[in-house]
C-alpha cells in the first residue's frame, strides 16, 4: 500500500485489546488513533483514564485523539499526552454524538473559525517541541452544512495555525449512515491545502482502499477494521499484487473461513480480558461483536445471543457454542 492505513479513533473499541489483534494480521495498521479522550475527565482523577491511554503495543504508530469544548483542558491534555510516547495528537472537529454536541465540543468548533484556529495556534507550541516530530492533527467533517467552501476556508485557517494532517469524513454534522459520505470532496479538500489530507467513511473492501488511495494523502478504517480485523494486511498485499492466503476470502472451503473467524473473536476476547478492566468488557465486547458477526452466515442471531450474556465467560461460551453446532 502506497500511502498509509490509519485505524479511526472509535468509542469503546479503539483501545489496546483492539490494536493487538491488527497487529497480530502483520503488518497492521500503520497508525492506531486511540478513542476520544474527554479532555476533562483526564484530570478528573478516575480510575479507568490509564487505559484511556494506553499506548501499547507499538506507541510509535499511536495518535491521541482528544476531544472537549474547553481550551484549557484541550490544551492541558495536549500538553500532557504529548508527553507521552506517540505518533501525535489529534483534535476532534468532527464528532456529531448528541452528547457530544451539547457540551460544545466535536464539531461545535467547526461553527467559529477564528475560535478553531485561536485553539489551534494555542496548542501546537504543546505537542510541538524542539527535536521531535509529534505530529498536531485534526479530524471533522464537512461542517454543520453541506457548503465546501466553508470547510476550504476553515482547514486552511487550522494549516495556517500549524495543524499538519486532516482527516475529513465527508459528512455533515446532521447525516449519520444514511447518506454514503462524499468521496469526491476529499481530492478538493486536498487540491486546496498545502498539508496532508486522509479519508474516511464508507469503505468497503481492500479493493476499494486500492481504488481511494490514489484520491488522498492516507486512508482511515473504521466499522470495516472491525469487521475485518485482517484488512490492512490485506489491502497492503493486493496493492503490493502479493498472494494472501489468510484473508477469510481467499479461503477455498467454509470451514477454513469459519476457523480464521473463530479464532479471530476468542483471540480479541482474550485480548479484552487481559487489556481491559472488568468493568469495561460487556460494553467493549458487545460493540465489537456487533460488527465482527457480520461476517456469519446467521450473524444477527449470534448478535444477539451475546448481547444477552451477563459477562465475558459466558460470551467466550456462546462464541465456541456456535461454531461447534
Amino acid at each position: 500500500m502506497s500511502i498509509p492505513l490509519l485505524l479511526a479513533p472509535m468509542a469503546e473499541l479503539s483501545h489496546r485489546a483492539l490494536r493487538e489483534l491488527i497487529e497480530s494480521f502483520k503488518p497492521g495498521a500503520d497508525e492506531y488513533f486511540s478513542e476520544m479522550i474527554s479532555a476533562a475527565g483526564l484530570f478528573g482523577g478516575g480510575p479507568f483514564e490509564k487505559f484511556y491511554i494506553e499506548n501499547l503495543p507499538c506507541p510509535k504508530k499511536l495518535v491521541y485523539q482528544i476531544v472537549g469544548g474547553n481550551e484549557e483542558y484541550l490544551c492541558r491534555a495536549a500538553g500532557f499526552l504529548a508527553g507521552q510516547d506517540c505518533l501525535g495528537i489529534d483534535i476532534n472537529m468532527g464528532c456529531s454524538a448528541p452528547m457530544i454536541v451539547r457540551s460544545g465540543a466535536g464539531v461545535n468548533w467547526m461553527g467559529d473559525i477564528a475560535r478553531a484556529a485561536a485553539l489551534i495556534r494555542k496548542i501546537r507550541p504543546l505537542v510541538k517541541h524542539p527535536g521531535d516530530n509529534r505530529r498536531l492533527s485534526v479530524k471533522l467533517r464537512i461542517g454543520h452544512s453541506d457548503d465546501f467552501g466553508y470547510l476550504v476556508r476553515f482547514c486552511k485557517a487550522l494549516e495556517e495555525e500549524g495543524a499538519e494532517l486532516i482527516t475529513l469524513h465527508p459528512r455533515t454534522s446532521k447525516e449519520k449512515f444514511k447518506r454514503r459520505a462524499r468521496w469526491s470532496y476529499i481530492p478538493a479538500l486536498r487540491a486546496e491545502l498545502g498539508i496532508p489530507v486522509a479519508g474516511n467513511g464508507d469503505i468497503a473492501s481492500a479493493a476499494e482502499i486500492t481504488e481511494k488511495s490514489e484520491t488522498c494523502d492516507a486512508i482511515m478504517l473504521g466499522r470495516l477494521a472491525l469487521r475485518q480485523p485482517w484488512i490492512f494486511r490485506d489491502a497492503k498485499n493486493l496493492s503490493a499484487e502479493v498472494s494472501d492466503t489468510h484473508s477469510a476470502a481467499a479461503y477455498s472451503t467454509p470451514s477454513a473461513a469459519d476457523s480464521l473467524i473463530m479464532e479471530t473473536g476468542l483471540h480479541f476476547i482474550e485480548l479484552l480480558a487481559k487489556h481491559q478492566p472488568p468493568e469495561f468488557h460487556l460494553s467493549r465486547a458487545r460493540r465489537f461483536f456487533s460488527y465482527f458477526c457480520d461476517n456469519l452466515k446467521w450473524g444477527s442471531h449470534v448478535k444477539n445471543l451475546l448481547n444477552r450474556q451477563p459477562d465475558l465467560v459466558s460470551i467466550e461460551n456462546t462464541w465456541k457454542e456456535y461454531f461447534n453446532m
